[in-house]
Formats: structure tokens, C-alpha cells, sequence
């Protein structure tokens, strides 16, 4: 088993950006498990699967094929066969994950690629349950959030830098209603790992939370 460092938390909490430069510090390699699941939805969506129909999403999740590989450094995410970088990071892919995620099919499909990942190297895994569900053996275990005020105002800053029109109070409506319907999810739920170490990000930088998950792995 390689040296696994297991990153939880909520929507919009920096959990992505943190993995990816400690990976990058570490020499791990980073595996983006909220790109796999928005990859699912995408294809979901791209299939006019009713978010209602539980039976729908049982069905066609079959038929997606998720991969992820290193190209020039870059992660690509690969639905069948196609790089959707490109195309899994806007909000209607984000909603549709959040209903798409806890079904059972869907996590089984992901789950072995991530853990089979794992087995093999040192890795780095970012999303709502790794260190509950999909490393529960994780050596490092980190609870990352922020407040919702806090999230809200990142999301905001991101979305207007790439010239995109937004609300800021709506953003943070969605936030709030993401964590609530991550955290009550029957299949699941978005909590802290009884042995991960809180991290709230709200008041402190990047680089300082890089710092403090590898002075983790360090001890």
C-alpha cells in the first residue's frame, strides 16, 4: 500500500487546491475524486437522466467509463475516452453530482478505480467520505472546511475572474443547501472521520494549509 493522505470537507472549502500542491510538494499523485463524480454527472446530463429517477441513474452509469491519467503534468479526466476538463466545473454539473453521488451504483463504479489507485501509490484524494469510506486506512486523515460567508466569496471571486455573471448571496444559498443535502445523504454522508484532524481554512492561506497537513505527514 502506498502513503495515502485523505482530504474531507465541504463544497467550496479549498479541498482540490490543497491536494493538488501538496501532491505536488510530495511527489503523490493527486486524484481528483470529485472530477470522477462530476465526470458521472456530466455524462448523466449529457443523457437527460431525470436526477428523480433512481432507476435511470442505476442504468446508465453502467455505460460510462471514467479514467484518469497524467499528461504533461496536468490531470485529465477522461469520459469514455473523451478529456472533459473542460466541461465538469460549472454549477449545473456541480448540482447534478451532489444528486448523483450517493447512489450505490455510481460509488461502486468509482470507488474500486480510487482505492485500486491507491493500493498502488502514494496518493493524495480529496472529496466528502475518503478518509469515513474510500481510505479508511489513510495515514493522514484531514477535515478541511471554511465558513459558508467564506466559500461563498472565493466562489464569487472565481466565477467573476473568468468574466462569468454572479449573485453572491445565491452562491452562498447553494453552498448551504449542498451541505446540507451532502451531509444527510443516506449513502455516505459528508462528516469528519473520527480520526482526521480539523482544519478550518477560514482565516488562514493556502500555503499555510500545505504547511500544516504535511507537518502532519512529517510526524
Amino acid at each position: 500500500m502506498g502513503f495515502n493522505i485523505a482530504i474531507d470537507g465541504p463544497a467550496g472549502a479549498g479541498k482540490s487546491t490543497i491536494a493538488k500542491k501538496i501532491a505536488a510538494k510530495k511527489g503523490y499523485i493527486y486524484v481528483d475524486t470529485g472530477a470522477m463524480y462530476r465526470a458521472m454527472a456530466l455524462y448523466l446530463l449529457r443523457e437527460r437522466v431525470d436526477p428523480a429517477q433512481t432507476g435511470e441513474i442505476d442504468k446508465k452509469c453502467q455505460d460510462a467509463d471514467i479514467t484518469i491519467a497524467y499528461e504533461n503534468g496536468e490531470q485529465v479526466v477522461y469520459l469514455n475516452g473523451e478529456n472533459v476538463n473542460g466541461y465538469i466545473r460549472t454549477e449545473e454539473v456541480g448540482n447534478m453530482a451532489s444528486v448523483s453521488s450517493p447512489n450505490l451504483n455510481v460509488r461502486k463504479k468509482l470507488v474500486e478505480l480510487q482505492q485500486k489507485l491507491a493500493a498502488d501509490a502514494d496518493v493524495v484524494m480529496d472529496g466528502r467520505d475518503i478518509g469515513t469510506c474510500v481510505l479508511p486506512d489513510a495515514q493522514v486523515k484531514v477535515y478541511l472546511t471554511a465558513d459558508s460567508s467564506v466559500r461563498a466569496k472565493r466562489r464569487y471571486q472565481e466565477l467573476t475572474q473568468k468574466g462569468i455573471s454572479c449573485d453572491l448571496h445565491t452562491i452562498e444559498q447553494d453552498i448551504i443547501e449542498r451541505d446540507r443535502q451532502d451531509m444527510t445523504r443516506a449513502v455516505s454522508p459528508l462528516k469528519q472521520a473520527e480520526d482526521a484532524v480539523l482544519l478550518d481554512s477560514s482565516h488562514m492561506t493556502v500555503d499555510e494549509v500545505v504547511d500544516a497537513v504535511i507537518a502532519l505527514c512529517e510526524a
